[in-house]
């Protein structure tokens, strides 16, 4: 299977499930993992392994769960691309959010499917994970918090464990104030307010990562849009 055909199969099963969120719920998935780079990405490049733990943070409406549970089923019908990593089979999300109404979509979406808690991510206990993600929430958090975060991310993740973090550069000029000002709109949309954002440079979230005892590496995570949206790939040293 090629991956454009792929990409379309994977939008429609992982956006299925949201019919019975509501149409907000179903158009935003369809819309998200559509355009936004890092759904598919995170498959193209193997980050998940089959079987894993997997802990996502900040996980919004569960789009996280739904795309790798939409990946599993689709490479049991022997659509999966050629030449990629092997689909992440088997794998068990447990995603975390604190706005309720998200944690509401996700539970009517995916059911027993996934584990989806309406918690703190600052004071939540987050068990054991073999692959941690977080995908544009850290700079909703101050920078201390971001630090306690990836911390106890660290603790949580045993020796080759993955954090798969995507951020905006807020080196990046131009293209990172576009994002800031799109994100604005989508919390907004989500029926959120809209909170004080506490972003960092790349080359200050990679430094942060390895003071940590990652070893990372960057990912651009913009293919396709205009922004400054970078995915930091960590592995937790032993």
């Amino acid at each position: 299977m090629n991956e454009h055909s792929f990409r379309d199969a994977l939008v429609d099963a992982a956006s299925a499930p949201y019919r019975q969120a509501g149409r907000f719920a179903w158009h935003y998935a369809r819309g998200k993992v559509s355009i936004d780079p890092a759904y598919l990405g995170i498959l193209r490049l193997g980050l998940i392994a089959p079987n894993a733990r997997v802990l996502d943070l900040g996980c919004g409406q569960g789009l996280v769960a739904a795309t790798l549970l939409a990946a599993d089923a689709l490479s049991h019908r022997g659509e999966w691309p050629t030449g990629w990593p092997p689909a992440p089979t088997g794998v068990r999300v447990r995603g975390m959010e604190l706005m309720l109404r998200d944690v509401e979509r996700a539970r009517q979406a995916l059911a027993d499917r996934a584990t989806i808690e309406q918690q703190d991510i600052r004071t939540a206990d987050y068990g054991v994970a073999d692959a941690i993600i977080i995908l544009d929430v850290l700079h909703y958090l101050s920078p201390s918090d971001q630090e306690t975060v990836l911390e106890r991310v660290r603790t949580a993740l045993p020796s080759g464990g993955a954090l798969v973090l995507r951020v905006g550069d807020a080196g990046a000029g131009l293209p990172f104030r576009m994002s800031l000002w799109v994100d604005r709109i989508v919390t907004f949309a989500r029926g959120h307010r809209i909170a004080a954002m506490h972003c960092r440079a790349l080359s200050e979230w990679m430094a942060l990562l390895e003071r940590l005892g990652f070893a990372v590496r960057a990912v651009p995570m913009s293919a396709g849009t205009p922004f400054a949206n970078v995915l930091l790939v960590g592995r937790k040293g032993g």
